[in-house]
């Protein structure tokens, strides 16, 4: 019985790892589809993938869990425009797109912590399309980040905070109207 099981889960596991390698890893390489489109797919996946995560109880653990899944994301972005972060000057970019979006990041840690354990039921029903928005949003500036930098173009920070507004409210949107889909997701 317990090997049954176990083929079972080795069976799920292999059918996840399938997935995410069709569905995120080669997103990358996939030259049928355009810059813009591979981009929309990392960003898309990394915040559904995201706020499926920060579902998980535990309060203030998100930040621990999930930034290592946002920064991934980042590489991957800059990885389609050709340009390979290991070379970059790290302080650089994590100060500039830290800088737009870093209060965004802060607020929402806190109200997903308060949410976790003061308001439990409150963070039930707004986690996943908070959680979601603020990864679109800033999936949406480093693909702004990254793409200016493959054209030579400076980094211009109020652009990237008018960008960071818009594109948290869109993906707050998209979390709301996905939410359905990510939880179901969530339970593989």
């Amino acid at each position: 019985m317990e090997k049954q099981t176990d083929s079972k889960a080795d069976s799920a596991l292999d059918g996840i790892k399938s997935k995410l390698k069709d569905q995120y890893f080669d997103i990358e390489n996939n030259d049928s589809l355009s810059i813009d489109e591979r981009v929309s797919r990392i960003i898309n996946y990394t915040s559904a993938g995201y706020a499926a995560v920060a579902i998980q109880p535990i309060p203030f653990a998100d930040v621990f869990i999930l930034t290592p899944i946002q920064a991934y994301m980042g590489t991957r972005i800059a990885n389609i425009y050709g340009i390979n972060i290991k070379e970059q000057d790290g302080i650089k970019i994590v100060k500039q797109i830290g800088g737009t979006v870093g209060l965004g990041f802060l607020a929402q840690q806190l109200a997903i912590g308060a949410y976790k354990t003061v308001l439990p039921f409150l963070g039930a029903v707004t986690t996943i399309p908070l959680v979601y928005g603020l990864t679109y949003g800033i999936g949406q500036v480093m693909d702004v980040y990254f793409k200016n930098q493959a054209e030579g173009k400076e980094f211009d920070k109020q652009e990237m905070k008018n960008i960071w507004k818009e594109k948290f409210r869109e993906g707050k949107k998209q979390g709301e109207e996905r939410e359905n889909e990510i939880r179901s997701d969530d339970e593989l």
